[in-house]
């Protein structure tokens, strides 16, 4: 299976001087792990992900002044669609982090995290038969 087969298309984008409490608001909505940080001046794309948030209010830090350039990973490292799952696993696990950016012609298409690659490699469970009257 390929990561184009795992990937969330819903890629939230958000700008380097959005705060913390509204990087989170928007996560939270989406239902997703992680922003992509999208800097035109710095020219590229960093990522956001929930850790970073959580790591800055446990350092007491206020999300409601704090911008995600300050918390944004800009040494990402990108997968590829045709990329396995296995690769994205293994690169995964070497760098220590949950999510990767897929990146196809240079743009995000993309995130792929270590939940999607579970949800593609264990079955889902078989719902509950349901209760049979006595």
């Amino acid at each position: 299976m390929l990561v184009r087969d795992a990937m969330s298309t819903v890629v939230l984008t958000i700008g380097p001087t959005h705060t913390l409490r509204q990087a989170a608001a928007l996560m939270a909505a989406r239902r997703v792990g992680a922003a992509v940080v999208h800097d035109p001046d710095a020219g590229g794309i960093g990522i956001l992900t929930e850790r970073d948030i959580l790591n800055s209010v446990g350092l007491g830090q206020d999300p409601d002044t704090e911008c995600a350039y300050a918390h944004t990973t800009t040494d990402v490292v990108f997968a590829a669609p045709a990329w396995t799952l296995e690769e994205a696993a293994r690169t995964m696990a070497h760098g220590g982090f949950r999510h990767l950016i897929v990146l196809d012609r240079d743009e995000p298409a993309g995130i792929v995290s270590v939940r999607d690659i579970i949800r593609c490699w264990i079955p889902a469970r078989p719902a509950p038969a349901p209760a049979v009257p006595a």
